[in-house]
């Protein structure tokens, strides 16, 4: 049986995004063994596929970090074993792997990212407006240069069995994600604040609030303590329940953040808010229609493609200039 390594670190919102891709692959060529090389707190996301599918995680702040840290991951996870290795990530420490497997003999391929294309879109003058590549074509892509071209398959994952709660047939539940890691991609708090406090007026409602850090946290308790029927998204079984949770929203609130990406892997509808980055980019998570983005059409966005650029501006109009009114109407409109 031959083995498949892929390999992809980053963010979690771009490791979801190899989710589909890989089911597919592992439905297609049952007789392939597929094994994720990526950061540990992703191995929840790959429990739910077929048994072909398997995990190793690297320890890059510790164990595995550095070039010494690198040789040791090679040997802990017996990667000579494979017979591929497909690099969806193409950084510097995926390009030793990368190398590594090469001096072997290995059949290997790495990501395209496009780089030439989303300059273009981003570049503060004569911006070219066109649909970039989704990272899902760009690592079917990866596939295909290995020999495993695929066909699109992928519905959504199932955590309904952990589910700590389940929601009543005469309930709306709806999800906020407030928070991301960049401030060109985060909502104003004070703006967002607004839109819960409308919100949380609804009747039969009942909302849910997503985030990590301990700050973040903070926030979460601050909101559900001044307003009703609001609540934070806690689960005893962590990402896991979190994905269970998102699975039952009638719809989910987020920046073009990771959290966007974990409720599209469920089946859950997303109305997405863009700042400083774009749809166009090729980021928007699995099945979401582009009618579900809330974006203002200014001449300088986007001006980023991952959204760790500080506005140029000094301003955020991009963010600062979207109503707390236009998205209560986008989700209010499609309950």
């Amino acid at each position: 049986m031959k083995k498949l390594l892929v390999i992809r670190f980053s963010a979690l919102g771009d490791i979801a995004m190899s989710v589909p891709v890989l089911y597919d692959l592992a439905i297609q060529y049952p007789d392939l063994e597929i094994t994720m090389l990526s950061r540990g707190m992703a191995r929840p996301l790959y429990e739910r596929l077929p048994k072909n599918v398997h995990f190793i995680a690297a320890d890059l702040n510790g164990r595995h970090k550095g070039l010494f840290g690198l040789c040791r991951l090679w040997h802990d996870a017996h990667l000579n074993d494979f017979d591929y290795i497909a690099d969806f990530h193409n950084v510097l420490r995926t390009w030793w792997l990368r190398t590594e497997g090469c001096l072997r003999r290995k059949k290997v391929a790495k990501i395209d990212k496009g780089r030439r294309g989303k300059k273009a879109l981003t570049r503060q003058k004569n911006k070219v407006f066109v649909q970039q590549a989704t990272s899902f074509e760009r690592y079917a892509k990866v596939l295909e240069q290995l020999g495993f071209p695929i066909k699109t398959q992928f519905v959504k994952l199932d955590y309904s069995n952990l589910c700590e709660q389940q929601k009543p047939t005469n309930k709306t539940w709806i999800g906020i994600a407030p928070f991301a890691k960049h401030p060109a991609k985060i909502y104003p708090l004070e703006k967002m604040e607004e839109v819960i406090k409308v919100l949380s007026q609804k009747a039969n409602t009942t909302f849910f609030l997503f985030g990590g850090g301990e700050e973040e946290k903070r926030q979460i308790t601050e909101f559900c303590a001044k307003y009703p029927n609001v609540q934070p998204a806690q689960s005893q079984y962590g990402l896991k329940g979190e994905l269970a949770l998102m699975g039952q929203l009638d719809v989910m609130l987020s920046m073009d953040s990771a959290n966007m990406h974990l409720a599209s892997l469920v089946g859950t509808r997303v109305v997405s808010i863009w700042g400083g980055t774009h749809p166009y980019a090729g980021f928007l998570g699995w099945n979401q229609n582009p009618s579900d983005c809330i974006q203002l059409d200014i001449p300088c966005r986007p001006c980023s493609v991952y959204g760790n650029k500080p506005c140029f501006r000094g301003d955020y109009a991009c963010m600062n200039g979207i109503t707390s009114s236009q998205i209560i109407e986008k989700l209010v409109g499609h309950e």
